[in-house]
């Protein structure tokens, strides 16, 4: 992945004081052999690096096909359309692929872009689970964007915020089939501009204030989804962001 490294290396340092809206952005999907990161497996994974400045034209992507060595799961197979045997046929390498997703992570990090992905944990949570998997270094005090928690505390809309319910909430148009893993991570990508244009509180957000608003804002809307489940008699969640 030299030509990924390559722009990572031209685009600019960040720091803790550049708005969120001014912020070169590293987006993150992955598809998985099912839900459980401890037990489950990454198949497929997109990094999208977008410059601020411009759009689709001038993004660098790279997409892996990943051998999980583990059977999907019926049900996500269902989701994702990947199958064992086109895995075992096509996939990369579980340790060579994720090397290089961390690799490019890791870079984008030391220069203070952000890792964009919607519903962030089970992205995040996934490579963590894979990365100890393969005896890979794990990625620690990552810098993320998570489009799900900032619709969450901005909007009030009622509906569903699955990605493309969202996407289409905010007139994003996306370029591929939801759940491909690089049309899922384009899209959430594309989620910034347009929640920045229309809250500008969003906008403001700098790269230094992202953990400890969105760690925040996640704790706000659990306890009132809470209140919401107390209210019809079902179990509370309790569940962390990153």
């Amino acid at each position: 992945m030299r030509s990924f490294a390559d722009a990572i290396s031209l685009a600019p340092d960040q720091n803790d004081i550049t708005p969120l809206s001014q912020s070169w952005l590293l987006g993150f999907d992955t598809e998985t052999t099912g839900t459980r990161p401890t037990s489950d497996a990454i198949v497929s994974a997109t990094l999208v690096l977008r410059d601020p400045d411009h759009a689709h034209n001038n993004d660098v992507t790279a997409e892996w096909i990943i051998n999980p060595h583990r059977p999907m799961n019926p049900k996500a197979s269902e989701v994702n359309g990947f199958s064992d045997a086109f895995l075992s046929s096509h996939g990369q390498e579980p340790h060579d692929a994720l090397a290089d997703i961390r690799g490019i992570i890791s870079l984008a990090q030391r220069k203070r872009i952000p890792l964009l992905a919607y519903n962030a944990p089970f992205d995040v949570r996934m490579l963590d689970g894979d990365l100890e998997r393969w005896n890979l270094p794990s990625l620690d005090d990552l810098v993320v964007v998570d489009p799900l928690v900032i619709d969450r505390a901005v909007s009030k809309r009622a509906g569903k915020r699955t990605l493309e319910y969202t996407t289409r909430y905010y007139g994003v148009e996306p370029l591929g089939d939801f759940h491909n893993a690089t049309a899922d991570t384009v899209a959430a990508v594309d989620l910034l501009p347009a929640m920045s244009t229309l809250y500008p509180q969003v906008a403001r957000l700098t790269v230094g204030e992202l953990m400890a608003w969105q760690r925040e804002a996640h704790t706000q809307w659990q306890d009132s989804f809470n209140r919401w489940l107390a209210g019809r008699g079902r179990r509370p969640i309790h569940d962390t962001w990153l």
